[in-house]
């Protein structure tokens, strides 16, 4: 085995900081947490034991590249102290096998391997604080496009592969029991939707996570053992896992899901899905991971996940205030869920490495690790990884900013139990949105939805900036951003210039309205209107198809045109997805029944939309219209997916 050199590095760091100080049970004592600016409601009878925890997997990388942490009166103090007086109960903590390329360079994102896990565990058991030992058995991150083998199991079959994986779990906890560290919870994979360590086939997952439950009740018997997986607006998908594991009998406790606010649904779906778990399975519930942000900005020279540029849910604003009522709602809510026992924050303490400039900053990951991956990677996981590495993608999502210094927000895990009512006031103003005819006249909104503190929204009078009509009516179809100010704060308004639709619910905003008519041609395991804002080419909404059979995807979707005019006109729709293997896919016009014209589409990858486009369309004021898209793919890997959205019938003239 290769001397891990990086590892060194973060436990002489840690060290150096006087990180392991000891194991001390009880945590210290602090005086109660109290905010004059961060308005928190009560989530009333919460429980003594709710879990609020944070996965903190970073932070040994980050400190070893010199970074380190304030709290609000910006005293230099021990981050996992920080977070354990502010209502931090547990600390969850990623682990990778070998994550470290033949010369010992870590592939980033923490090089976070057993050892890493032992470091943050002391530390979090020093300050009262459990920890959740989130085992992702692969070498670097596991999520539900990726569940790579650890390079030291490629080839195994599955007995041994098991047997590799119990091994492996065994001695990994028996170093978090040595060291003396609290466990109270381990994770058997990561986000595994439907695959785990290479395997996608549930009888090999089961074998896989069976090995890694008997690890666990042998070394910890009094620990909760979690299974965790994602998306649950996918309801149907979240159910089949359940009853999978249901079916071979995994021993297991608690059914965890991600919920990410911008990509997983609305809460109330999330309840529903993990209600239905609880009930029918006895499972404890949880969210595994979460979190929201506090800017729009970049702080770290690396791009971000969510950020104004980006398509997603928005249902907070990127404020303090608004991070902190993202995390109040996604906690009332599993704490109304049945059998819902926790949260769990993911990475709010990413912070930016500490340079003033991109170079810094790459140096730093690359030889701390303290970026999401790290050049080195590349040896395993080129496709990804060995592409894109860099940087933090959820520093803005942090609950300290780039300095170090603890938010304002921070406090509201600790204020949820007693409420920290504050008089109403507006934390931002909601973007508006218009939508207008190239040939119409442009009317503004006289009012915009202020965001108060408490996310409720008030009407305010707005004023805007001069704009230019002629031009935004003769510039052609585009988005213009309007500025204006209400109540002393900025506003926009994103007018979109259109030429007129003649179809109806065209980007699918009005749900099954009847518009639309799908066919499926096969036994299909999915076609519907979905809701998903980063899923769709605009709007919240789109119509999503899957099916896991190959050949088993093969459907029209078409709408019949009524009373249009006489004339020419152009008609487009556009579709991306995955996986879809040989394909046969075309927009096309049927005029009185007849197809008259088609315009071929591919599929390629997620977020690459294609958009067809049929001209010339001349019909009478007698004849029948019908638009429409054929889609049939053979699919590939896991099953054949797509997304069609923005329907488009206009007249040329």
């Amino acid at each position: 085995m290769k001397k891990r050199t990086v590892c060194s590095l973060f436990l002489s760091g840690c060290l150096m900081l006087g990180c392991f100080s000891g194991c001390v049970k009880d945590a210290p004592v602090s005086k109660a947490v109290t905010s004059e600016s961060l308005y928190v409601r009560q989530i009333p009878d919460l429980p003594e034991d709710f879990i609020l925890g944070m996965d903190a997997s970073s932070v040994p990388s980050l400190e070893a590249g010199g970074v380190k942490y304030y709290d609000f009166d910006g005293n230099e103090k021990d981050v996992f102290g920080i977070l354990a007086e502010n209502g931090i109960n547990y600390i969850r903590v990623r682990v990778w096998v070998d994550p470290f390329d033949a010369s010992g360079h870590g592939y980033g994102g923490g090089n976070c391997n057993i050892d890493t896990a032992v470091a943050i565990g002391k530390r979090a058991t020093q300050y009262g604080m459990k920890l959740l030992v989130d085992f992702h058995y692969s070498d670097f991150w596991a999520d539900p496009g990726k569940q790579m083998v650890p390079k030291a199991w490629a080839g195994m079959q599955i007995e041994e592969k098991a047997a590799a994986l119990g091994t492996y779990t065994t001695e990994s906890l028996q170093k978090l029991r040595d060291a003396g560290v609290d466990v109270g919870m381990v994770q058997l994979g990561n986000e595994t939707n439907g695959m785990l360590c290479g395997e996608t086939i549930w009888m090999n997952i089961y074998k896989l996570m069976d090995a890694g439950s008997k690890a666990v009740r042998q070394v910890f018997p009094q620990a909760l053992i979690a299974v965790h997986f994602t998306n649950p607006e996918s309801k149907d998908a979240m159910l089949t896992y359940a009853k999978k594991l249901d079916y071979y009998q995994l021993d297991y406790d608690v059914f965890a899901s991600s919920y990410y606010p911008y990509w997983h649904g609305t809460l109330e779906n999330l309840s529903q899905v993990l209600s239905q778990v609880a009930q029918t399975y006895g499972k404890k519930v949880m969210v595994a991971e979460t979190s929201y942000a506090f800017t729009p900005e970049d702080t770290d020279f690396f791009g971000n996940t969510i950020g104004e540029g980006s398509t997603f849910t928005k249902n907070y604003p990127f404020t303090v205030q608004g991070q902190a009522n993202s995390v109040a709602d996604v906690v009332e809510t599993i704490a109304n869920t049945e059998n819902g026992i926790g949260v769990f924050y993911w990475e709010g303490t990413w912070i930016s490495a500490g340079g003033s400039s991109w170079e810094e900053n790459s140096a730093k990951w690359e030889q701390f690790g303290s970026g999401w991956a790290s050049s080195y990677a590349a040896s395993y996981d080129p496709k990804d990884a060995g592409k894109y590495y860099g940087g933090s993608a959820v520093d803005n999502q942090a609950f300290f900013d780039s300095t170090g210094k603890a938010l304002e927000s921070l406090k509201v895990f600790s204020l949820l139990r007693t409420g920290n009512p504050l008089p109403l006031v507006p934390d931002a103003i909601e973007d508006a949105k218009l939508i207008c005819d190239l040939n119409g006249e442009i009317q503004l909104p006289e009012t915009v939805n202020a965001i108060m503190n408490d996310n409720s929204r008030q009407a305010l009078p707005v004023s805007w900036d001069p704009i230019d009509e002629a031009a935004m009516r003769s510039g052609g179809p585009q988005t213009y951003q309007v500025a204006g100010t209400a109540g002393d704060m900025p506003a926009a308004c994103y007018v979109s210039m259109a030429a007129y639709n003649f179809l109806k619910n065209y980007s699918f905003e009005d749900g099954d309205d009847g518009a639309w008519t799908a066919q499926a041609l096969r036994p299909m395991d999915q076609l519907y209107i979905e809701e998903k804002a980063s899923d769709s080419l605009t709007g919240d909404f789109h119509y999503h198809f899957w099916s896991a059979a190959a050949d088993s995807v093969e459907f029209t979707l078409e709408q019949t045109v009524e009373n249009l005019p006489a004339g020419t006109y152009k008609y487009s729709i556009s579709i991306m997805g995955g996986d879809a293997g040989d394909t046969d896919i075309y927009a096309y016009v049927k005029i009185n029944g007849e197809i008259t014209a088609k315009a071929p589409m591919v599929i390629t990858s997620y977020g690459s939309w294609d958009t067809a486009v049929i001209q010339n369309i001349s019909c009478t004021a007698s004849d029948t219209v019908t638009v429409g898209v054929y889609v049939k793919c053979s699919g590939a890997g896991n099953g054949a997916w797509g997304k069609i959205d923005d329907a488009m019938l206009n007249s040329m003239g």
